[in-house]
Protein backbone atom coordinates (compact mmCIF):
# COMPACT_ATOMS: atom_id res chain seq x y z
CA UNK A 1 0.00 0.00 0.00
CA UNK A 2 1.14 3.59 -0.66
CA UNK A 3 2.83 5.39 2.21
CA UNK A 4 1.86 8.74 3.75
CA UNK A 5 1.35 11.46 1.11
CA UNK A 6 1.35 8.90 -1.71
CA UNK A 7 -1.50 7.55 -3.75
CA UNK A 8 -2.30 4.32 -5.55
CA UNK A 9 -1.40 4.49 -9.26
CA UNK A 10 -3.24 1.25 -10.00
CA UNK A 11 -2.22 -0.30 -13.33
CA UNK A 12 0.21 2.59 -13.93
CA UNK A 13 2.45 1.67 -10.95
CA UNK A 14 4.82 -0.39 -13.08
CA UNK A 15 5.12 2.30 -15.75
CA UNK A 16 5.75 4.92 -13.05
CA UNK A 17 8.55 2.87 -11.45
CA UNK A 18 10.11 2.13 -14.85
CA UNK A 19 9.96 5.83 -15.80
CA UNK A 20 11.70 6.83 -12.56
CA UNK A 21 14.35 4.16 -12.95
CA UNK A 22 14.99 4.81 -16.65
CA UNK A 23 15.48 8.54 -16.06
CA UNK A 24 17.08 8.12 -12.60
CA UNK A 25 14.55 10.43 -10.97
CA UNK A 26 13.13 10.61 -7.49
CA UNK A 27 9.38 10.46 -7.20
CA UNK A 28 9.22 14.26 -6.79
CA UNK A 29 11.52 14.88 -9.78
CA UNK A 30 9.46 12.54 -11.98
CA UNK A 31 6.25 14.26 -10.91
CA UNK A 32 7.78 17.67 -11.75
CA UNK A 33 8.76 16.46 -15.25
CA UNK A 34 5.26 15.17 -15.93
CA UNK A 35 3.49 18.20 -14.48
CA UNK A 36 5.71 20.57 -16.50
CA UNK A 37 4.96 18.60 -19.66
CA UNK A 38 1.24 18.87 -18.97
CA UNK A 39 1.07 22.47 -17.74
CA UNK A 40 3.42 23.89 -20.35
CA UNK A 41 2.14 22.07 -23.45
CA UNK A 42 3.41 23.80 -26.58
CA UNK A 43 6.13 25.61 -24.64
CA UNK A 44 9.81 24.85 -24.27
CA UNK A 45 12.08 25.31 -21.28
CA UNK A 46 14.66 27.98 -22.09
CA UNK A 47 17.60 28.55 -19.76
CA UNK A 48 19.78 31.61 -19.59
CA UNK A 49 21.62 34.10 -17.48
CA UNK A 50 24.01 36.99 -17.31
CA UNK A 51 27.49 37.18 -18.86
CA UNK A 52 29.53 36.11 -15.82
CA UNK A 53 27.18 33.23 -14.91
CA UNK A 54 26.29 34.54 -11.45
CA UNK A 55 22.61 34.79 -12.51
CA UNK A 56 20.89 31.71 -13.98
CA UNK A 57 17.21 31.21 -14.72
CA UNK A 58 14.74 29.03 -16.59
CA UNK A 59 11.64 30.19 -18.38
CA UNK A 60 8.85 28.32 -20.14
CA UNK A 61 7.88 30.08 -23.38
CA UNK A 62 7.24 29.39 -27.02
CA UNK A 63 10.17 28.42 -29.22
CA UNK A 64 8.88 31.22 -31.49
CA UNK A 65 9.40 34.41 -29.50
CA UNK A 66 7.45 37.68 -29.79
CA UNK A 67 9.99 40.30 -28.74
CA UNK A 68 9.29 43.95 -27.98
CA UNK A 69 11.71 46.66 -29.06
CA UNK A 70 10.82 49.68 -26.95
CA UNK A 71 12.10 53.20 -27.61
CA UNK A 72 11.58 54.62 -24.10
CA UNK A 73 14.57 56.32 -22.49
CA UNK A 74 15.95 53.32 -20.60
CA UNK A 75 15.21 50.68 -23.23
CA UNK A 76 16.97 52.81 -25.84
CA UNK A 77 20.06 53.25 -23.66
CA UNK A 78 20.21 49.55 -22.74
CA UNK A 79 18.99 48.18 -26.07
CA UNK A 80 16.39 46.33 -24.00
CA UNK A 81 14.56 43.94 -26.27
CA UNK A 82 12.40 41.47 -24.36
CA UNK A 83 9.52 38.99 -24.43
CA UNK A 84 6.99 38.79 -21.61
CA UNK A 85 6.00 35.73 -19.58
CA UNK A 86 3.83 35.13 -16.50
CA UNK A 87 5.75 34.93 -13.21
CA UNK A 88 4.61 31.31 -12.85
CA UNK A 89 6.69 30.38 -15.92
CA UNK A 90 9.92 31.93 -14.63
CA UNK A 91 12.30 30.47 -12.07
CA UNK A 92 15.49 32.06 -10.80
CA UNK A 93 17.92 29.16 -10.41
CA UNK A 94 20.79 31.06 -8.82
CA UNK A 95 22.07 34.52 -8.09
CA UNK A 96 19.29 36.24 -6.11
CA UNK A 97 21.95 37.73 -3.85
CA UNK A 98 23.86 39.02 -6.89
CA UNK A 99 20.93 41.00 -8.33
CA UNK A 100 20.43 44.70 -7.85
CA UNK A 101 17.50 46.83 -9.00
CA UNK A 102 17.17 50.21 -10.65
CA UNK A 103 13.87 52.11 -10.81
CA UNK A 104 12.87 55.57 -11.95
CA UNK A 105 9.80 57.68 -12.79
CA UNK A 106 6.78 55.61 -11.59
CA UNK A 107 9.10 52.97 -10.02
CA UNK A 108 6.78 50.20 -11.30
CA UNK A 109 9.35 48.65 -13.64
CA UNK A 110 12.03 46.80 -11.69
CA UNK A 111 15.20 46.81 -13.80
CA UNK A 112 17.22 44.00 -12.23
CA UNK A 113 20.79 43.34 -13.26
CA UNK A 114 23.86 41.42 -12.16
CA UNK A 115 26.07 43.25 -9.65
CA UNK A 116 29.17 41.64 -11.14
CA UNK A 117 28.86 41.98 -14.92
CA UNK A 118 26.00 44.50 -15.19
CA UNK A 119 23.89 42.42 -17.59
CA UNK A 120 20.10 42.62 -17.35
CA UNK A 121 18.90 39.20 -18.43
CA UNK A 122 15.34 39.74 -17.14
CA UNK A 123 13.31 42.42 -15.40
CA UNK A 124 9.78 43.23 -14.21
CA UNK A 125 8.16 45.43 -16.86
CA UNK A 126 5.83 48.30 -16.06
CA UNK A 127 3.30 46.92 -18.55
CA UNK A 128 3.20 43.55 -16.77
CA UNK A 129 4.25 43.92 -13.12
CA UNK A 130 2.98 40.39 -12.46
CA UNK A 131 5.37 38.89 -15.01
CA UNK A 132 8.88 39.11 -16.39
CA UNK A 133 10.48 40.62 -19.45
CA UNK A 134 13.18 38.24 -20.66
CA UNK A 135 16.11 39.30 -22.84
CA UNK A 136 16.24 36.74 -25.66
CA UNK A 137 19.95 37.40 -26.21
CA UNK A 138 20.57 36.08 -22.68
CA UNK A 139 19.07 32.66 -23.44
CA UNK A 140 21.32 29.66 -23.96
CA UNK A 141 21.58 28.38 -27.53
CA UNK A 142 19.35 25.65 -28.89
CA UNK A 143 15.76 26.34 -27.82
CA UNK A 144 14.70 29.40 -29.85
CA UNK A 145 13.21 28.60 -33.25
CA UNK A 146 12.38 32.14 -34.41
CA UNK A 147 12.07 35.71 -33.19
CA UNK A 148 9.52 38.25 -34.39
CA UNK A 149 10.29 41.76 -33.18
CA UNK A 150 7.57 44.38 -32.64
CA UNK A 151 8.44 48.03 -32.11
CA UNK A 152 6.56 49.73 -29.30
CA UNK A 153 6.48 53.48 -28.75
CA UNK A 154 7.67 53.72 -25.18
CA UNK A 155 8.26 57.46 -25.58
CA UNK A 156 4.46 57.69 -25.39
CA UNK A 157 4.13 54.73 -23.01
CA UNK A 158 0.60 55.30 -21.68
CA UNK A 159 -0.84 55.77 -25.17
CA UNK A 160 1.08 52.83 -26.64
CA UNK A 161 0.07 50.39 -23.91
CA UNK A 162 -3.56 51.56 -23.99
CA UNK A 163 -3.74 51.04 -27.76
CA UNK A 164 -1.88 47.72 -27.82
CA UNK A 165 -4.38 44.87 -27.94
CA UNK A 166 -2.38 42.18 -26.12
CA UNK A 167 0.59 43.54 -24.16
CA UNK A 168 -1.18 43.88 -20.78
CA UNK A 169 -2.31 40.25 -20.84
CA UNK A 170 1.05 38.70 -21.74
CA UNK A 171 1.86 37.94 -18.11
CA UNK A 172 -1.38 36.01 -17.58
CA UNK A 173 -1.01 32.20 -17.56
Amino acid sequence: PPGPGAFDLGAQSGRWAAFQERHRLSCEEAARVLLDAYEYRGLVKHTGGCHCGAIRFEVWASADLHVFNCNCSICTKKQNRHFIVPASRFKLLKGADNLTTYTFNTHRAQHTFCKTCGVQSFYTPRSNPDGYGIAPHCLDDGTVHSIVTEDINGKEWEKAVKEHKTIRGMSKP
